[in-house]
């Protein structure tokens, strides 16, 4: 935190909004060496749980930014997830089948999350402006000048080449620009509650989804004999009580849950679901991140993952533009690989929702049967899981390994930072430029191209950024 610091004049990145996806894309522009400055509305980071799991694919990220093995360290491994009746287990997914450095489910409060992307920020050199607030922001070519309030209610000035705006829900720099945010807001709502309970099997570090008669329960443990407890609710239902958790754990839960109890209420609260994607992720020189661009249910597990991939994803990309001299068209692809991401996401955890909540006594039986016929089924137990830890991600035309669009497992090309690789089956090419990292590795026919953000470059984008030609993979 600096409350302190005079605010600069100028910056090549203005972020709005100093959660994990804003900390993320800070985190990443420090490490590359590009200009920013970070503001957030709040006088103090937020003691926040709302977020609880971080998935392989956002692991595979965090390494590259030195924040993966502390978070670790902080957290539990979880297996996976399960769906269960009140009587028995219908399907467990198990992350030990995903193809990643991080065969796990890290479960780890959102408070902690932050802590250690703001620490890995301040290692760099930054240091986040709180207590200010984006008042207005109007286009100054090339880039803008945001009217900002500071922590002692003086106007000030930030002329930026570059916005970004991570600042959630009710994002100030989406409404600014007057970007559309269509979608719905279910008549949904949802309780959570961080909570003591005694007796939670040590076989069961993982996220149970419990699809009782009575309503979906989600629960998981966290670090410091911790469990979230999340429910569906009516409308206008208050934060729940200790007694309210208690009954909510007895009357869905699993069998296995029910024989514990809640021995003290940590946290309640409740909230109302939004399924919503804005309609652009760029407007001119300002994007749109995280929960600016996209909220959704929190069945699964996804948002804050998506938001830090967010970040991700177009971190280098700002830093060719700023530094390296790429075209700024090179930015639109932000949007074209992220806005249809979302919009999937957005799907995935509605399917989630509607299956966990189906009313009527034939259709949940049936529904149960399904699931439970469908664990044994060859390769669906390790489908689920990819779609699950988002390992399956991709942004090209086909899922063919090494294919441009698609992911490579960071232990492939030992990704562990923000720099370009290249995977080579024997000699480097000749016309390879400056700052590649190379592997030599049997698993490529021809030299491939993979991005800072772990995706397979086209041989078009490489000859658009270093000039050099690489033979495309055969697919």
């Amino acid at each position: 935190m600096n409350n302190k610091q005079e605010l600069p004049r100028s910056t090549d990145v203005l972020i709005v909004g100093a959660g994990p996806t804003g900390m993320t894309l800070a985190t990443s522009l420090k490490q590359l060496g590009v200009d920013c400055v970070v503001i957030d509305q709040l006088p103090e980071a937020p003691d926040d749980t709302r977020a609880g799991f971080v998935q392989p694919r956002t692991l595979e990220y965090l390494h590259r930014i030195r924040v993966a093995a502390p978070m670790i360290d902080d957290g539990l491994q979880g297996r996976g997830a399960a769906f269960a009746d009140v009587d028995r287990d219908l399907i467990r997914l198990s992350y030990g089948t995903v193809d990643s450095p991080y065969p796990f489910l890290l479960m780890i409060p959102q408070w902690q999350t932050q802590r250690r992307l703001d620490e890995r920020f301040r290692e760099l050199g930054g240091a986040v402006l709180r207590g200010v607030r984006l008042l207005d922001l109007v286009a100054e070519f090339p880039g803008s000048a945001a009217t900002v309030v500071d922590s002692n209610g003086a106007l000030r000035v930030i002329n930026a080449r570059f916005v970004a705006g991570c600042d959630g829900l009710h994002s100030r720099v989406r409404n600014q620009l007057r970007i559309a945010f269509p979608g719905s807001s279910p008549e949904q709502m949802f309780a959570v509650a961080d909570v003591r309970f005694d007796s939670w099997p040590c076989d069961r570090v993982e996220t149970a989804f419990s699809l009782s008669p009575h309503g979906m329960l989600i629960s998981s443990p966290l670090p410091g004999n911790i469990v979230r407890v999340v429910a569906s609710v009516a409308p206008g239902t208050p934060a729940p009580t200790q007694q309210d958790v208690d009954d909510l754990i007895q009357t869905r839960g699993a069998g296995w849950m029910r024989k514990g109890e809640v021995t003290r209420l940590l946290s309640s609260s409740t909230w109302r679901v939004h399924e919503r994607v804005a309609s652009q992720f760029r407007h001119g020189n300002t994007f749109l991140l995280g929960d600016a661009a996209h909220t959704h249910s929190p069945a699964g597990g996804q948002g804050m993952n998506t938001g830090i991939q967010d970040a991700g994803n177009l971190a280098w990309k700002l830093h060719h533009v700023l530094s390296l001299g790429a075209s700024e068209s090179l930015l639109d692809s932000y949007e074209a690989e992220r806005l249809p991401n979302a919009q999937k996401l957005i799907e995935f955890t509605h399917q989630i929702v509607t299956v966990a909540t189906m009313s009527g006594h034939r259709e949940r039986r049936l529904r149960n049967d399904i699931l439970a016929a469908a664990s044994n089924l060859p390769g669906v137990i390790e489908a689920l899981s990819l779609r699950f830890s988002q390992i399956a991600i991709g942004y090209g035309e086909s899922n063919e390994p090494f294919a441009p669009g698609t992911r490579v497992n960071p232990d492939t090309n030992n990704a562990d930072d923000l720099v370009w690789s290249l995977l080579t089956p024997d000699a480097t090419p000749p016309d390879l430029p400056s700052g590649f990292k190379v592997t030599v590795s049997k698993d490529v026919s021809r030299p491939v191209a993979v991005r800072p953000d772990g995706i397979v470059a086209s041989a078009e984008l490489v000859h658009e950024l270093f000039g050099c030609n690489l033979a495309p993979v055969a697919v």
